[in-house]
Formats: structure tokens, sequence, C-alpha cells
């Protein structure tokens, strides 16, 4: 049996202690402001706390996929190990990254015979995806084969539950994801949208509550509702250069449920240029995903 990596991409914002421990290898998207292009690449060429700070300051930053070039050469490199690739990729609806690494697959797939490269989209973002990208490890280590973890991804990542809460709602605005009026109408009435990413793997607007506090207690209460079997459950939190409300939000988790654990980090520029600083985002495999307005 041929061996295989586990390749992913940077929206995945693991912390860099486990991309290292796992010697897990990455497509970089980027981050440009200034007139500086930045790698994001979990905070080693941009410190996430610098890039918070530069928001805060009125930095409007323009993201990029990863070019076609770089998945090139580094699935190149890895089929030259003689490694079949599994890429777990941020979902195509928030970014065209899938694009350029299909375009770099089916290159190598004309110049080699025998390689397997499967790309597959979970349908999310942040910690979400590196969730999957560490249950995918944990398959593997524990002797599973590339086609059950292929298959295990794409059976269950309708049951990736995604949350997000934001403190600013320019972000959003600028990004697309908030008509101009909206985003108005928030600021003025100190509106805090909940936010989920549904089936399509696409933002959707869920509920809109009044006030920070408010928002963070939903997060809670929509854990609380959706989560399946918690005590086997790894909950994963993301934020905005927030960590004193990120860690308040864990403490009030552990309150209503018991978790196997909960792991906290920024999120990085790729996806933090929309959320904005003072975002928090909750990921957890529960029911199936929400695609309606509450």
């Amino acid at each position: 049996m041929r061996d295989f990596e586990i390749f992913t991409d940077s929206c995945c914002d693991l912390p860099i202690e486990y991309i290292r421990e796992k010697k897990l290898r990455f497509a970089r998207l980027t981050c440009s402001y200034s007139g500086k292009q930045y790698f994001d690449d979990f905070g080693q060429s941009l410190s996430h706390e610098q890039f918070f700070k530069d928001l805060r300051n009125g930095e409007t930053p323009l993201t990029s996929q990863p070019s076609v070039e770089e998945f090139y050469n580094k699935f190149k490199s890895i089929i030259e190990e003689d490694k079949d690739i599994l890429y777990i990729c941020v979902s195509t609806g928030l970014s065209g990254t899938e694009n350029s690494a299909t375009i770099a697959k089916n290159m190598l797939l004309e110049e080699y015979s025998g390689i397997n490269i499967a790309i597959v989209n979970v349908l999310t973002a942040s910690l979400g995806q590196g969730l999957m990208v560490m249950k995918a490890f944990k398959m593997k280590e524990d002797g599973k084969s590339f086609k059950e973890i292929v298959n295990y991804i794409e059976e269950n990542k309708q049951k990736l539950n995604t949350y997000i809460t934001v403190d600013d709602l320019h972000h959003l605005k600028r990004g697309g994801r908030l008509s101009s009026a909206a985003a108005m109408i928030g600021i003025v009435l100190h509106i805090k949208p909940i936010m989920t990413i549904n089936g399509e793997g696409k933002v959707m607007p869920i509920i809109k509550v009044k006030g920070r506090k408010s928002s963070i207690k939903k997060l809670v209460e929509l854990i609380v509702e959706r989560i399946e079997d918690s005590e086997n459950q790894t909950i994963a939190i993301c934020h905005g250069d927030c960590l004193e409300e990120a860690l308040k939000l864990k403490e009030s988790i552990l309150s209503e449920i018991k978790v196997k654990d909960i792991i906290i980090n920024f999120t990085g520029p790729a996806v933090g240029t929309h959320g904005g600083p003072g975002n928090l985002a909750v990921f957890f495999m529960g029911k199936e995903r929400q695609n309606h307005i509450i």
C-alpha cells in the first residue's frame, strides 16, 4: 500500500506548534496591504497580533489564493517521495483555492502515472477545516487507509458546525458579506449577527442579537443545542485577537457540557480579513449543518 501525505492550506488556522509537530505541509494564501504582501503562514511572516493591530488602525487587506505554481511544486515534491496526496481544502464557497490546486493536480496527472491526489473540499474554513485535518492525522495514525479517511470526511463534513460572531461589521461589508445598509443599521443599533457556514460552504447570517455579551451567550446556546456525543468531541475556537473573550467562551461551554477538549487559536489573515478584530468562531461536530435563518 502506497504511503500518503496529508496536505492542507493556511486557511485551516491550526496552531503553529501542531503544524511543526506533524510536519504538515500546506499551501499559503497571501495578504496584501500598505504596498506589502505577506504570506498567511500561521503567524510566521506576520504575527497575528500585528495583523489585527493593523486592521484596527484602518488597514484594508486584500487576500489571494495560492498560485498554481505553489501547488504544483509542493504536490510534485510529495509525489517524488513516492507518496499519494490527501489535500483537505478550504471551502470553495469562500475561496478559489481549490481551483488552483485542481489545475496543478491535472498537470501532474499528465506527467506521472499511478499517482493519486484527492482534493477534499470540507465546505468550511479556519479551525473547522483544522479539525478535519486533525481527524485525518488521527485516523492515519490509527492505521486507516487513504480511502477510509477520504470517505469519512466526505460522509461527515455536513455535520461539521460553524458559528461566527463579529465585533465590527465594517469588515463584513467590505468583503461583500453584508450590505452597506445592513451594516450601518447594525452599527447604530449595536446588532451583532450570528453567522454559520451552510451546506454549500457559504457564510449565512442566521440570527441577530443585540450586544457583544448576548452574541457570545448565543454561541454557547447553539453549541449545547447542536453538538452530539460531546464527551468525545473536540471543540475549536478561533478569535480575532480577543483571547480573553475566547477564554470566557471556553469557560461558558465547559459550564454547560462535558467535552473531550477545547482548542483555541488566532484567526489567520486570510479569514481574519473578513471577520475583523474581535471575531469569534466555534467549530464542532453535531447535527446536520444549519441552512435556514432562526
